[in-house]
């Protein structure tokens, strides 16, 4: 494979991680996220702040960078065989939660959970156990009303499911070192979660009239 060809897919999968989705959303509604709620560009905060229509929107675009960060790096890789096309895929997924948790466009300063990318590859490597692991977070925010909760939930299904279902090693691995990620970001949240003050969602509840 061309090394442009090889190299290129990576810095694409890097570039869709880092669009801040929440900021450009928030400066289409003319105002800085950063300056409201929690101060994360992330669906959650998003929501809290705009409201759920805003809210599911950068939901729905994260993911999707996250999808097609993994997608793009696979089927550039895969005419060397179905292995590169898993690892691409890996690697592409890894760099776009990167990018996206440690934005480029911000100094590199942590900006989100980067939840929503991570589900997004996941989505592409399990989908099944993605799927499932929606339900969970959906049932559990329905319940408890505690978005962060949701997600961890959300996570340790997946990672419990990679394992049950027959998945590709590189895939596994993927799953393993995300869930990790995404339970370090959220270790401030486990800890408010603990002590009975992390803040539940609202609903229909907004800080900004738009």
């Amino acid at each position: 494979m061309n090394l442009v060809l090889f190299v290129f897919p990576l810095l694409l999968s890097g570039l869709l991680g880092s669009i801040p989705s929440a900021y450009l959303v928030g400066k289409c509604r003319g105002i800085d996220i950063r300056n409201y709620g929690s101060g994360n560009m992330g669906a959650t905060n998003t929501m809290r702040v705009l409201g759920r229509r805003w809210g599911f929107f950068v939901l729905g675009a994260d993911v999707l960078k996250g999808f097609m960060a993994c997608w793009f790096v696979s089927l550039a890789w895969g005419n060397l065989g179905a292995a590169w096309g898993h690892w691409g895929a890996v690697l592409g997924g890894v760099i776009a939660f990167i990018t996206h948790d440690w934005n480029p466009w911000f100094k590199f300063k942590p900006v989100g959970k980067g939840v929503s990318c991570a589900l997004g590859s996941a989505l592409f490597a399990v989908p099944i156990a993605m799927l499932i692991g929606l339900v969970s977070f959906l049932l559990t925010v329905f319940i408890s009303r505690y978005i962060s909760l949701a997600s961890l939930s959300a996570a340790l299904t997946v990672l419990i499911l990679s394992f049950v279902f027959a998945t590709p090693t590189p895939y596994r691995i993927f799953v393993v070192v995300a869930v990790c990620f995404i339970v370090l970001r959220h270790k401030e949240n486990l800890k408010r979660l603990r002590a009975g003050t992390e803040p539940r969602l609202q609903w229909g509840k907004k800080e900004i009239d738009n």
